[in-house]
């Protein structure tokens, strides 16, 4: 097969050297001129006030335009790019908001406690992520064995739940906020889906009370072995709390119930958290257990909700 064009190859040059030349007349042509003064100077203070003197007859430019309505705007964009800095920045921010957000913690065993989550919906304020324990794997001896022995004399071993949050409105005056919570946990055959119902009502001045309610199912399944075969139970668990906040002091009291099917009364607990500086807060519990002995604990650390 052959390709060939009108011009043909002998004229190649010819027409390289006439489109130098146009181009070279063009440019020329869009050359300014430099500045020549005229031939009878003019006195400094003459031309000072000719130039600062606007004819009567010069159209008024900004006439019809209202300021107020001017796209100020603009004077952020960067003329040599024609990029907004600002919105791009935003709009950074919010394509990391709505991707994956990982986070990971060494623990003291050797293993890395991992989470990942990413927004679904802002509609609901629907989430999804993974909480997961990766296990590393001993690269020496001593490695090994010092990962044997933080661990009760086993290898550490990879685990990993996944779950999923949706935060909903109320019903008017009866609850302020629906949450439902739903996590699965494959390694340990456990699952569990809950529910709560909120109500916020504000006492006076800085202090407020919410009241909350909560429904949780959580199944438990076992692995089968031979003779016997794996079955799976079911617990159900309701419980009712009330909390007590001091905006200005950071001064928390809650007191509540909970009452499962493993459990044939309601056990009651009250405690207390105070926020000491951003994200960190003292708390302390007393609570009753199905035992009949009181369950105590005291708790420190960092704590952000999102």
């Amino acid at each position: 097969m052959e390709f060939s064009t009108g011009f043909g190859w002998t004229r190649l040059p010819l027409l390289a050297a006439a489109f130098i030349l146009g181009s070279a007349l063009t440019l020329q042509a869009q050359i300014i001129p430099p500045f020549s003064p005229p031939a009878a100077a003019v006195p400094d203070d003459e031309e000072a006030e000719t130039a600062e003197a606007p004819s009567v007859n010069d159209p008024d430019i900004m006439k019809g335009i209202d300021v107020d309505k001017l796209d100020w705007s603009q004077l952020a964009v960067d003329a040599g790019t024609g990029i907004d800095p600002m919105a791009a920045k935003q709009r950074a921010q919010a394509a990391a908001r709505e991707g994956l957000d990982w986070s990971s913690n060494p623990n003291a065993n050797g293993s890395s406690a991992v989470t990942v989550k990413q927004s679904v919906s802002s509609f609901w304020d629907t989430r999804i992520g993974a909480d997961m324990t990766l296990a590393s794997e001993p690269r020496t001896m001593s490695e090994l064995l010092a990962q044997k022995a933080t661990n009760g004399g086993n290898l550490p071993q990879s685990s990993g739940s996944a779950w999923a949050t949706a935060t909903a409105p109320g019903a008017g005056a009866i609850w302020d906020k629906t949450a439902v919570e739903a996590r699965v946990d494959p390694g340990a055959e456990h699952s569990k889906i809950g529910a709560s119902l909120t109500k916020s009502v504000p006492l006076s001045g800085d202090t407020s009370l919410t009241l909350q309610n909560g429904y949780n199912v959580n199944q438990q399944g076992t692995t089968a072995v031979p003779g016997l075969g794996g079955y799976v139970t079911r617990n159900y668990e309701t419980d009712q709390s009330a909390k007590v906040t001091v905006t200005d002091t950071g001064t928390s009291i809650v007191a509540g119930q909970t009452l499962s099917t493993n459990d044939d009364k309601w056990l009651r607990k009250v405690g207390a958290e105070q926020k000491l500086f951003d994200n960190v807060t003292v708390s302390g519990s007393v609570g009753e257990t199905s035992q009949g002995t009181l369950n105590k604990s005291v708790t420190a650390g960092f704590k952000k909700s999102w």
